[in-house]
């Protein structure tokens, strides 16, 4: 199910971090969780693994969690390092470290037949992250809900989980049902359901939801509505979304009514650039400001790099939003 969807909007295709908030105690230990896992979330892996190594000696389950990944798919497969954290997360409680070890199943490394040995088997982490998650989905829990879904595939918990209100689950219920899940007689409910979701998704923050939906809004010619989410979208520090908020208020092209401002465009794909080849985007970024930039007079191109700093001051970091459980 989990196919990702790219919509082609105009000429731009529009195409979490989910930290966990310690008490007041553990602030610096969370700014320390960040700066690892933004790293991550920016696709910048070379420059992750150093710092979430530090992080995760220093005990930080998150960290511990996200080291695994990203050894994980620096090797691209279950290497005896990835293993060790993702298993010193689970051990902590980390339940999506339990999850990636009871899906370990297909890995790499299991048809060159040489997997690390593990504490336990694939089933007995599966098991374990369900023992542990099921207490709280019985309570109604919106992540827990999802993430029984994630442990079993079983459909009627993802429903839940959106029906309670998480984000993330109601965007997958969207790309459940337009890729056929589920049950619609009427001509144009199953269209009018994945709106419904898309809707109810970006209204709970989530950037990639907010992307589909104001997609639906440009077919139906809803320029207001596109406008709002298109900016919306692009506070969150989504990337694609900056990009086509910087785009499209700089006119390249100029398809919503958005009023020309070359300078905050010009600003967004300078801090872009910074992510640079990261996600395969570096390209697109230097054509956008060569382009741009043939338009402003060297104090506007000025002016927008103290656009740029104070835009990066007041506004989430660029991250790519990659599933926290990634294949």
């Amino acid at each position: 199910m989990k196919k990702k969807l790219f919509f082609n909007f105009a000429i731009l295709v529009l195409t979490t971090v989910w930290v966990d908030i310690a008490a007041a105690s553990n602030s610096q230990k969370n700014n320390e969780t960040q700066s690892g896992v933004l790293l991550y979330n920016q696709f910048n892996i070379d420059a992750a693994i150093p710092q979430l190594t530090l992080e995760a000696e220093k005990g930080n389950t998150e960290s511990q969690y996200y080291l695994g990944e990203a050894l994980r798919k620096r090797n691209r497969y279950m290497t005896s390092e990835a293993q060790h954290w993702y298993e010193t997360a689970a051990s902590a409680g980390n339940i999506y470290a339990m999850i990636q070890l009871g899906r370990s199943t297909n890995d790499l490394c299991k048809k060159m037949n040489n997997c690390p040995p593990s504490e336990k088997t694939q089933a007995q982490w599966l098991t374990q992250a369900k023992n542990s998650t099921l207490p709280q989905a019985s309570k109604g829990d919106p992540e827990s809900l999802f993430l029984m879904y994630e442990i079993t595939l079983d459909h009627e918990w993802l429903e839940k989980s959106a029906n309670a209100g998480y984000s993330l689950a109601q965007y997958w219920m969207a790309v459940s049902e337009r890729q056929g899940q589920g049950f619609f007689i009427i001509p144009g409910k199953r269209e009018e359901s994945v709106r419904r979701w898309l809707k109810l998704s970006s209204e709970g923050g989530y950037p990639k939801a907010m992307n589909d939906y104001l997609a639906i809004l440009y077919r139906d010619g809803d320029m207001e509505s596109v406008r709002q989410w298109m900016k919306t979208a692009a506070e969150t520090g989504e990337q694609e979304a900056v990009s086509n908020y910087g785009a499209y208020i700089s006119h390249t092209p100029d398809r919503v009514g958005f009023p020309l401002d070359l300078t905050k465009g010009y600003a967004l794909f300078l801090l872009l650039k910074e992510l640079g080849d990261n996600g395969g985007i570096q390209d697109y970024v230097e054509q956008k400001i060569e382009k741009i930039g043939a338009k402003m007079t060297p104090d506007q191109i000025e002016k927008s790099k103290t656009v740029a700093k104070e835009w990066k001051a007041s506004h989430p970091p660029l991250s790519f939003f990659p599933d926290k459980l990634s294949d």
